[in-house]
């Protein structure tokens, strides 16, 4: 809508006919009948000096644009008019036509103009107009030159239709979109939208053919779990899955998918395929997945069909939370609970309860080696604790590198190790103690402060002995192996094991 100037006429009567003023008076929406003679002879005008692109001449001199709307008169409106923009008449509409045509108007009163500039009789546009009370209006215009009146403009019908309903629910619906939006690429954890649609239609396809054990399925079909990864889309992502995922883009990390979701993946997929098959559209689980740089990431995933998609999967949210941290502090809880922390061996309580598991179930024979670190005590007394655990970490650096699994070594003492090797013979056990001093000779090369050196006893459990029996010969070897060791480091004389540890 247009402002008319101070000097506008008000005709409140035209030449139209009964019938034609009553439906014009009474029609359901908002008419406007205007004379734009004043606007055509401005156009005219402006044609004359040369102006070609109405739009850039408007936007050089605004008062361009108020002088357009200075030069239109209306001519009526109609009851809806009145009661639209709650006027009493049409002298107190016209009379404050400047507080209903403000503030939004100056751009589309100018799309209004140049539609009309560029030879068309009609133009839209939607734009807010406010009520005398201040109001605001949302509102869909029409404008048309009426027939006969092409040439002069003297006629224009404006219709104007009420749409701030819609528009306020629209607003009301992009400010949620964009909260929405918001919280997504915002969330502290990593957020996926998929489509899962194929995936349904798999499973579909496999329940239609008759399988009922889905389990049994996926195991003899693996390559099914496999061809259901592949039909997953993946349609948005936020910005911390970005960063979980050391991605420097979205159309990166999408391209990439196979170095994020592989090696132990699949057996996971595989378990929330089967939960699905069961019906469960809501899942939580942990799972491993991997940075683009390669990284080992520990997450826990939340999986859920989106309501209203239960029908189809077509909308599905992950949610992944990096637990990373969390599962390496209980890593290392549980590598306390059975380490050793100065020798990275195993530790006592370790120890106790591997021989009791050997007890029933073997394998057997079951090797058992106990030694002793040679000098400790002394080591402690003469050069410090310091020294002394330097002692230790080198006897755990020899153990650690000769025994590997099935096979364990344990510090059950402060000085005591005890090495347990399941399905290993006399002859085995004794190559392992050869391999031991061999491997000490090596490190002793390498450290000139203080000797390592061990003294070791080992036994071989014979049919029907209990391993607690195998530990004590071997036991009493290695108290006999000490003895000779410092026998010869004292000229045969005999050290009781406390003073000589």
């Amino acid at each position: 809508m247009l402002h008319p100037g101070d000097d506008t006429s008000i005709v409140q009567s035209d030449s139209t006919h009964g019938e034609d003023a009553e439906m014009f008076d009474l029609a359901p929406v908002s008419l406007w009948l205007e004379d734009y003679s004043g606007i055509k002879k401005l156009f005219d005008e402006w044609r004359q000096a040369g102006v070609t692109s109405l739009r850039d001449y408007l936007r050089e001199d605004v008062r361009r644009v108020e002088a357009c709307s200075d030069s239109i008169h209306v001519i009526k409106v109609n009851r809806k008019t009145l009661t639209l923009f709650e006027a009493e008449d049409l002298s107190h509409l016209v009379a404050n036509l400047g507080l209903i045509f403000r503030n939004d108007m100056l751009k589309t009163h100018i799309d209004e103009l140049v539609q009309l500039w560029d030879g068309q009789t009609t133009f839209f546009s939607h734009t807010v107009n406010y009520t005398l009370a201040g109001r605001r209006l949302d509102i869909q215009l029409k404008g048309s030159i009426l027939p006969g009146y092409e040439k002069g403009w003297e006629r224009v019908l404006i219709a104007i239709e009420d749409v701030t309903e819609r528009e306020t629910a629209q607003r009301k619906l992009a400010r949620s979109e964009e909260y929405a939006r918001g919280l997504f690429e915002h969330s502290p954890v990593s957020l996926w939208v998929e489509d899962f649609s194929s995936v349904k239609c798999l499973l579909d396809e496999v329940r239609e053919k008759g399988i009922t054990d889905f389990r049994v399925f996926t195991d003899v079909h693996p390559e099914f779990v496999e061809r259901c990864m592949n039909e997953i889309r993946v349609i948005d992502v936020n910005q911390h899955t970005l960063e979980l995922f050391a991605a420097p883009d979205k159309p990166t990390l999408l391209r990439n998918l196979r170095d994020v979701f592989r090696d132990d993946m699949q057996p996971h997929f595989r378990e929330q395929l089967i939960d699905l098959w069961e019906g469960k559209i809501f899942q939580q689980r942990e799972v491993i997945n991997y940075s683009l740089q390669g990284d080992e990431l520990h997450v826990h995933l939340q999986f859920s069909v989106l309501p209203g998609h239960e029908h189809d999967w077509s909308l599905v949210q992950v949610a992944l939370t990096d637990i990373t941290a969390r599962k390496k502090a209980e890593a290392y809880l549980e590598y306390l609970g059975k380490h050793d922390v100065l020798t990275k061996l195993y530790n006592r309580s370790f120890y106790v309860d591997e021989l009791n598991r050997l007890e029933r179930k073997g394998p057997f024979p079951v090797t058992i080696i106990v030694a002793d670190l040679n000098g400790l005590k002394a080591t402690n007394d003469h050069s410090g604790h310091a020294s002394g655990d330097d002692l230790l970490r080198r006897a755990g650096e020899v153990l650690n590198e000769l025994v590997q699994k099935p096979c364990y070594a344990a510090r059950i003492g402060g000085d005591e190790f005890a090495l347990l090797l399941p399905a290993t013979d006399e002859r085995d056990g004794a190559v392992m103690m050869e391999n031991i001093e061999r491997l000490v000779d090596i490190n002793n090369q390498f450290y000139s402060s203080q000797t390592l050196s061990f003294s070791m006893g080992a036994a071989t459990s014979e049919p029907g002995e209990r391993l607690e029996s195998v530990v004590k010969r071997a036991d009493m070897l290695m108290y006999e192996a000490k003895r000779i060791y410092y026998s010869r480091r004292t000229g045969g004389r005999r050290l009781d094991k406390e003073a000589e540890t």
